[in-house]
């Protein structure tokens, strides 16, 4: 072995090694998320969707003093309900029930092997829920993802929606009028190389605007331990799925339809948007400029209230919990 081919392997060791000591502990995860704790008890609804039969997990959190109102947290691409513990704990506080389903194909909820997914069957997986608890008035929160869920439900069962909260939705512009479509299978390759460093940049770089700090590290748990698990393939599968229907099925165009009482909350230095990686620079400026699109979408939605985050980016509610919740408690108490 020649000298140059000595030091070439030394330095990717040595680079190996401190990417390796930077990586926090993280315990490898099961499909279901078995033996992950969540915030408050999860329970169950068994759902029969096209030939497969799955289960549906959420919690529903009680307050001691109830107010007599009902607020459902739905969480966003990356994520799972057990992000929203803080925001339970203050609205339970405050008098509220609160609701968080994880979606079919996130979370503890079941993965399932052939799915079509599509905002309206998601809705309709929520309104299972619901049904199944008696629940016929509530507040809508979305959060990213979840926003476009938010959105889709308050136009599909617009007499449950009480009040709809926005928190830094995706789906404000329609990705595929600027970004090349990928598959399925494209989706599902790029997932299965996803690991600890991959993920953490893609959420230092899009969520906290080239910032991290030790709390962001439990919001990687989930995803970086399934991929350390045998059956990842399957997470991996159901995530390429949901790209493409987050992709293909934007909710912009349907916006003035809304009629709910609307809060937007905005970081001002949220980019988030899919695809910015097969653009060009000077398109890529374009996307995910959530003060444009936060404007825009205010305009869209007749009466609505728009609360701009200087300072903070795609996670109000981790990054900044205080002036994420202050904003929202005045809004539900309206």
């Amino acid at each position: 072995m020649n000298t140059k081919v000595k030091l070439l392997l030394i330095g990717f060791l040595l680079t190996a090694s401190v990417t390796k000591a930077q990586e926090p502990s993280v315990k490898p995860q099961d499909i279901d998320l078995t033996n992950y704790p969540y915030p408050y008890p999860v329970q169950f609804i068994t759902l029969k969707i096209q030939g497969e039969t799955l289960k549906m997990a959420y919690m529903d959190v009680k307050p001691a003093n109830a107010n007599g109102h009902v607020i459902m947290l739905l969480h966003g691409k990356n994520f799972s309900g057990s992000y929203w513990a803080r925001t339970i704990a203050v609205l339970t506080k405050n008098g509220y029930r609160v609701i968080v389903p994880d979606q079919i194909g996130f979370g503890k909820s079941s993965k399932p092997q052939h799915i079509q997914y599509s905002f309206q069957l998601l809705c309709q997986n929520i309104k299972a829920i619901l049904d199944s608890l008696t629940i016929q008035k509530l507040y809508v929160l979305g959060h990213s993802m979840g926003g476009m869920i938010a959105s889709r439900f308050s136009l599909m069962y617009p007499e449950l929606v009480e009040k709809l909260i926005l928190e830094d939705p995706i789906g404000l512009e329609d990705w595929k009028v600027k970004v090349p479509y990928q598959s399925v299978d494209t989706w599902y390759q790029t997932q299965l190389k996803q690991n600890y460093n991959s993920l953490k940049q893609y959420e230092q770089e899009s969520y906290f605007h080239g910032t991290w700090k030790p709390a962001y590290d439990k919001l990687l748990e989930i995803e970086v331990g399934w991929t350390l698990n045998k059956d990842y393939n399957r997470i991996a599968w159901d995530a390429a799925l949901t790209y493409d229907m987050i992709f293909t099925q934007p909710v912009c165009y349907e916006f003035e339809y809304i009629k709910a009482p609307t809060l937007l909350i905005i970081g001002q230095l949220d980019r988030t948007a899919m695809g910015k990686n097969l653009v060009s620079e000077d398109v890529r400026k374009t996307l995910g400029n959530y003060p444009v699109l936060g404007k825009l979408t205010h305009e869209k939605i007749k009466g609505s209230k728009l609360v701009e985050l200087d300072g903070i980016g795609h996670v109000p509610h981790i990054e900044a919990f205080d002036r994420f919740i202050q904003p929202l408690l005045e809004f539900l108490k309206l």
